[in-house]
């Protein structure tokens, strides 16, 4: 439970990290209406004509990206712990608990990296008509 929280605390600054950074417009997340995810790609598979060779590449490259998550979220769980362990210490070390945040936001940053990587490959294997195609049905109702 008390590690849940340290994520989420972790997650929540750094979504406000982003928000500073550059403010979306309400209800709209700039990165996402930009690349297409893999579940919403095959969902509409027919409907673009995604071809054989675009259907493997996309798999391929998502199972590379999912056996790297499974590590890096095994380390984010246990940095978290860590974390969580540091900040019920009395008193609590600040220098300690940075530098464990330090560790835990290296590693969300990296799996945040690789989704966006692998977003990028996805949308680079698309066609321009299927990317249009694509952005009509996900406005009509994805």
């Amino acid at each position: 439970m008390k590690a849940r929280f340290a994520v989420l605390l972790l997650l929540t600054l750094a979504s406000s990290a982003r928000t500073w950074a550059q403010p979306p417009q309400p209800g709209e997340d700039p990165i996402a209406k930009n690349v297409f995810p893999p579940e919403l790609v095959m969902k509409y598979s027919q409907e673009i004509g995604l071809d054989d060779r675009q259907r493997a590449a996309i798999k391929e490259n998502v199972q590379g990206v999912q056996s790297k998550f499974i590590d890096t979220q095994w380390n984010l769980q246990e940095e978290s712990q860590k974390l969580v362990r540091l900040l019920q210490a009395q008193p609590v070390n600040e220098a300690a608990v940075l530098a464990e945040v330090d560790k835990v936001l290296a590693l969300e940053r990296e799996i945040k990296r690789a989704q966006i990587s692998l977003l990028v490959k996805i949308k680079n294997l698309l066609t321009e008509p299927q990317q249009a195609k694509l952005q009509e049905l996900r406005r009509r109702g994805d």
